[in-house]
């Protein structure tokens, strides 16, 4: 029975988890359930997965919750507050950890889960974009296990030999991250001016929360994900390709230097990679249907728009410049698509706040933790400056 910390239980990976614990009582059970805000979505899978802890972020609605739970007959543990999810990401009520707190809120307990060992489910892409070598070294120090739950880096741990072999060794010759498009593939930067928050978060196949819904429509998902696999599986920029796939039945490819490319298929529910993850090295049921090639259109591929979608650009390059310029890219982005949502700034000018800081803040050797979250704050800082001026 493998104890499970569901960390953002209230978002898309979060209930997708509780949907495949749900279907193996005999193999997990979630113990630990956190929210940062919504009370009353957290209150009621307290009821349905009755777990030991129920953490939520912001103090000021730790008494509700718990008058929620108390009326509903449901006996556990409550706390509130981000150190309060840092400590359950360590604590003894859990020996996995499913990272799916959103942005950069979600570093200190995931880097909390690695260093005391846990096998961590990565969803939090910010995470290992911010702090890629030092989440990687307390993964090693702690002596747990990592592995991806986004759907394209799952996809390539399923198509290496081993999950996360040196690639060289492995006759890696490059990754090939698949990515929808999103919901303006093909529309010209003159058909995007005037693009709403809500029309930007209608993913064609994916239901996702509003900021990752953004982060795919302006491509800069992709780029984060270039980054996440630069760091999950040590390739460089250069071994690490793009193609859009517009169906998302092809997750990802591993190319090796004989020709042959291996792909991992299915359809497009993030289900299959959390039970893949959940269950690995085994396999379990995942509640997905069976991928029906034959009645599937014909799949396509594409080179991505880099001149229209610019933030995948920027993310290469960021990661390029390495140091925390990758940090730098994350900051900037999601107070430029706060900004976005809050109809504070046009969908175009996302990637006009991201090249700005990016080329304020040159990156710098990531020393520690604590050096990072100040370059992080900084960034944030230069990035609501650069927001002032645009609007």
């Amino acid at each position: 029975m493998k104890k499970v910390a569901v960390l953002g239980a209230t978002g898309s990976i979060g209930g997708n988890t509780l949907d495949v614990i749900a279907r193996h009582p005999q193999r997990f059970r979630a113990t630990v359930l956190t929210a940062n805000r919504q009370v009353a979505v957290l209150a009621d899978l307290c009821v349905r997965h009755r777990p030991d802890l129920a953490v939520i972020a912001d103090p000021a609605l730790e008494a509700e919750l718990s008058r929620r739970l108390a009326a509903a007959g449901v006996r556990c543990d409550v706390a509130s507050g981000h150190q309060a999810i840092t400590d359950a990401a360590a604590g003894t009520l859990c020996d996995t950890v499913v990272a799916a707190i959103v942005g950069a809120a979600g570093l200190d307990s995931t880097l909390a889960a690695a260093q005391a060992g846990k096998h961590l489910l990565l969803a939090n892409k910010e995470s290992i974009v911010m702090a890629g070598a030092l989440l990687l070294e307390a993964v090693r120090v702690g002596g747990g296990a990592l592995v991806p739950v986004d759907s394209e880096h799952n996809a390539v741990f399923q198509c290496l030999p081993g999950g996360r072999p040196e690639l060289t060794r492995s006759g890696v010759r490059r990754l090939i991250l698949t990515a929808s498009g999103g919901p303006f593939r093909g529309r010209t930067r003159a058909e995007l001016a005037g693009i709403t928050p809500d029309q930007a978060c209608k993913h064609p196949n994916w239901v996702m929360g509003r900021k990752i819904s953004v982060d795919s429509a302006t491509l800069m998902n992709k780029g984060l994900e270039v980054i996440e696999a630069h760091h999950l599986f040590g390739a460089p920029a250069d071994a690490i390709d793009v193609l859009v796939h517009p169906q998302s039945l092809v997750h990802s490819m591993v190319e090796y230097v004989d020709g042959s490319v291996l792909a991992q298929l299915g359809n497009p529910d993030m289900r299959t990679a959390i039970a893949h993850a959940l269950a690995w090295p085994e396999r379990v049921e995942s509640g997905v249907p069976s991928l029906d090639l034959a009645a599937c259109a014909p799949l396509a591929f594409e080179a991505p728009d880099l001149s229209t979608f610019r933030c995948l650009a920027l993310a290469y390059q960021a990661l390029r410049a390495g140091g925390d310029s990758p940090a730098i890219l994350n900051a900037a982005n999601e107070v430029a698509v706060e900004a976005f949502l809050a109809g504070a700034l046009p969908f175009l000018s996302i990637a006009d706040v991201v090249e700005s800081v990016l080329t304020e803040l040159p990156g710098q050797a990531v020393v520690d933790v604590g050096a990072l979250c100040e370059r992080d704050r900084i960034a944030r800082a230069a990035a609501r400056r650069v927001l002032q001026h645009a609007c």
